[in-house]
């Protein structure tokens, strides 16, 4: 019998926008949820200190990054919907490096990182509270405490690098 090899690729994906990438150099804390949060995206306090999608708050501190936990059999029908509901206990990473997806632009290790802020009907995929790795003049806030770990996979998702806590 001779031998079968195989080739699985010359390269592997990232993961999924919210997984962690790296241990055990993280904090994440739980927060309330303010309303909807898809996984992997931006976070800031709302005015009852419930986390909410950064850029939709008249005053965007910067806090974490959503993470993305598998839900319990009590919520087993949403076990495919990718975001957290009005209310849930959101895992919020604030230092350390997670999976997020790039929006727009091409992410480099140490690069500049930014978050959508406001739409801009130029680039329709661009949601409020992603992460992308150029900056588009008054719809972007760029992070001082981040940077990229890396290029992006074939899905636009990479590594953010949150290399120091703020308003914790």
């Amino acid at each position: 019998m001779g031998l079968n090899p195989q080739n699985i690729g010359t390269s592997m994906p990232s993961g999924f926008a919210g997984s962690y990438a790296r241990q055990p150099d993280m904090i994440v804390n739980t927060r309330p949820a303010g309303g909807d949060i898809p996984f992997g995206l931006a976070l800031t306090y709302d005015a009852k200190k419930n986390v909410v999608v950064f850029g939709t708050q008249s005053s965007n501190n910067f806090v974490g990054v959503a993470g993305r936990e598998l839900k319990s059999s009590l919520s087993y029908l949403d076990q495919n919907v990718g975001k957290y509901a009005d209310g849930d206990a959101v895992p919020v990473f604030q230092r350390g490096s997670i999976q997020v997806k790039c929006q727009r632009s091409t992410p480099s290790l140490g690069g500049a990182v930014y978050v959508r802020t406001a739409v801009n009907e130029s680039y329709p995929g661009c949601v409020v509270g992603g992460f992308e790795a150029e900056d588009d003049s008054g719809k972007m806030v760029m992070l001082g405490n981040c940077q990229w770990g890396g290029p992006a996979d074939a899905n636009g998702i990479t590594e953010l690098v949150i290399l120091t806590r703020s308003n914790a």
